[in-house]
């Protein structure tokens, strides 16, 4: 049986919320092996003179344990 793990981050973007989860995953890869799946749990973004400036997500990751 295949047992996975879930671990929640967070992450943020100058370039958009695809890029903010991109970044999560390649942080998380960097300690953890095995990544299978990414939640995005919440947006959020941060406003400067009426335009969006930083990208964030909260996101869940699944990886199996070994």
């Amino acid at each position: 049986m295949t047992m996975l793990k879930v671990i929640e981050v967070l992450a943020q973007s100058d370039k958009s919320w695809e890029d903010a989860a991109q970044s999560a995953v390649e942080e998380a890869a960097k300690s953890v092996r095995n990544i299978k799946s990414i939640y995005i749990k919440d947006f959020e973004a941060t406003v400067d003179n009426a335009r969006l400036v930083k990208y964030r997500v909260n996101a869940k990751i699944s990886f199996v344990l070994e």
